[in-house]
């Protein structure tokens, strides 16, 4: 068969490996035989964008094919184009133009619908994440293989994965793009919840940059760092000595008159054994 390709999926998976070949094109494809793909990286579609979609359809049509496969029961599902089919469906159109693909992998399909979205419909970064953890829980894709799939590094997709550890009402910021991808990567460099939610209220509230609130974020981090060097510091050297003498951890407690006490700590039966000896002076 002959390699037919519309043009801007073609260009879009020119570095994609799979042999991928067109049964078809069919001008006037039924859109009641279309579904959508139930794994559609996408969740959030723009109202304004599509509106803007609608119209230019209702002007020019649809100059770019969507893409197909055949699935049961003779229908189609979608590989690239949900924003055309979504807008078709809004115009009642009985059809419209398809590349129709033979592909019976579920993989390269999930591949191939991540790419559209990415390179072509600017993918809001949350959903790339989801769309990457798809490909890595159900084709169990290693991070660096699907860096490669989609012609990104291995690094951006590590971090756009990261994302997944923030709490759920943040994520669903970002999804609904309350907040952009710089203010998040920059909620990561946080570590308790406390102000990692004060800080994303203050971005809501606000209206923080990225810019501001990262300088909020090193703030914070650079204190904590400070407050933890200070505690640090405050070991006596009486105490730094026991410590040394007895390989274990020792605290000095003592009142303003001088009076107090040792504690020497252990961890284990012979721990506690090597202690004492050394207190006894006894040989070990």
């Amino acid at each position: 068969m002959t390699k037919v390709l519309g043009k801007g999926l073609g260009a879009l998976i020119r570095n994609y490996n799979a042999s991928i070949e067109s049964e078809e094109f069919n001008a006037k494809l039924s859109i009641e035989k279309i579904v959508p793909n139930k794994n559609q990286p996408r969740k959030y579609f723009d109202s304004k964008e599509l509106n803007s979609l609608i119209n230019s359809i209702k002007e020019k049509g649809i100059i770019q094919p969507l893409t197909v496969r055949k699935v049961g029961n003779n229908n189609f599902e979608i590989i690239a184009g949900e924003r055309r089919f979504r807008a078709a469906k809004k115009l009642k159109l009985n059809s419209v133009p398809a590349y129709i693909l033979n592909i019976n992998n579920n993989s390269e399909m999930m591949e191939l619908a991540l790419i559209e979205n990415i390179q072509r419909s600017n993918l809001n970064p949350m959903e790339e994440a989801e769309g990457y953890m798809y490909l890595k829980n159900e084709y169990n894709f290693s991070q660096s293989q699907i860096a490669e799939k989609i012609s990104k590094s291995r690094s951006e997709i590590a971090n756009k994965m990261r994302l997944l550890n923030l709490p759920k009402n943040i994520q669903l910021s970002l999804k609904n793009r309350d907040i952009e991808y710089g203010h998040a990567r920059a909620l990561l460099g946080l570590k308790d919840s406390f102000n990692l939610n004060l800080i994303h209220k203050r971005i809501l509230a606000q209206k923080l940059s990225v810019r501001n609130t990262e300088k909020i974020i090193r703030d914070i981090n650079n204190k904590n760092s400070r407050n933890k060097t200070t505690v640090k510091s405050k070991k006596s050297i009486e105490e730094k000595k026991l410590e040394i003498f007895f390989d274990s951890k020792v605290k000095i407690k003592k009142n303003t008159n001088h009076k107090g006490k040792i504690e020497v700590y252990f961890n284990s039966k012979s721990n506690l054994k090597k202690i004492v000896d050394k207190i006894l002076d006894e040989k070990i």
